[in-house]
């Protein structure tokens, strides 16, 4: 049977409205005020997908367990499955902050039992903005489309200097070297979409003591201190 259409008024459009941006700078301002527990912080992003059979799973929980052991820094994901699951448990083994920015979504229903701390957005665009604020780098593993809208998010952002040049690793050679190759071919050198200099915005390695190196040399996030 055919939905009916209700028309709705403006005084009921209004409300939906003001309900609508209520709620918006409710999650805004929980998650900025979430945030300020941690200060130090390196974001890691990738596939809900993936399994404990997956080389890139294990990666992520090793390089995890690895950031906590070697800096004390924070590790922070989405708090859903996948790599985001095996990243929270490597910084929960190694008795480190493992949180979670929750959303859910059809393959991530639930936050993995791995966070020590975890919020709950309700809204696509209020969680953004709290994955990419403040972290001393970004790491990247393999994933889809969210992946993606993150990695071009936080580069664009870099790019064009809203946020300072934060370390953008991408980890998987195996997944991103293909990646590297159309962006310097298509974006680059065909098209002529971006500058040369913005290939030095990323870099892609396997290594999980050059990452570390990487994450000690990156210079502590002042936007708190701005923000104070």
């Amino acid at each position: 049977m055919k939905k009916e259409h209700v028309q709705l008024t403006a005084e009921q459009i209004n409300k939906e409205i003001d309900e609508h941006i209520t709620e918006i700078s409710r999650e805004f301002k929980q998650g900025f005020e979430f945030l300020k527990k941690y200060p130090k912080t390196v974001t890691i992003f990738g596939s809900a997908r993936f399994t404990e059979s997956s080389t890139h799973y294990t990666a992520a929980y090793e390089l995890a367990k690895k950031i906590v052991a070697e800096t004390g820094y924070t590790v922070l994901t989405g708090g859903g499955p996948g790599i985001m699951e095996s990243s929270n448990k490597g910084a929960y083994d190694a008795k480190g902050n493992s949180v979670g920015l929750n959303i859910v979504l059809p393959h991530e229903q639930k936050i993995n039992p791995n966070v020590t701390d975890s919020i709950h957005f309700n809204y696509f665009f209020t969680r953004k903005p709290m994955m990419n604020f403040s972290a001393e780098a970004y790491v990247f593993f393999p994933g889809g489309f969210g992946t993606f809208d993150e990695l071009f998010g936080v580069l664009t952002l870099i790019q064009t200097q809203k946020i300072p040049k934060v370390p953008v690793i991408l980890c998987g050679k195996d997944f991103w070297i293909p990646v590297k190759t159309l962006i310097l071919e298509q974006m680059l050198n065909r098209h002529h979409t971006i500058s040369k200099e913005d290939m030095d915005l990323f870099v892609i390695t396997d290594s999980a003591d050059a990452i570390i190196k990487i994450i000690k040399k990156s210079p502590v996030s002042e936007w708190w201190e701005q923000m104070d």
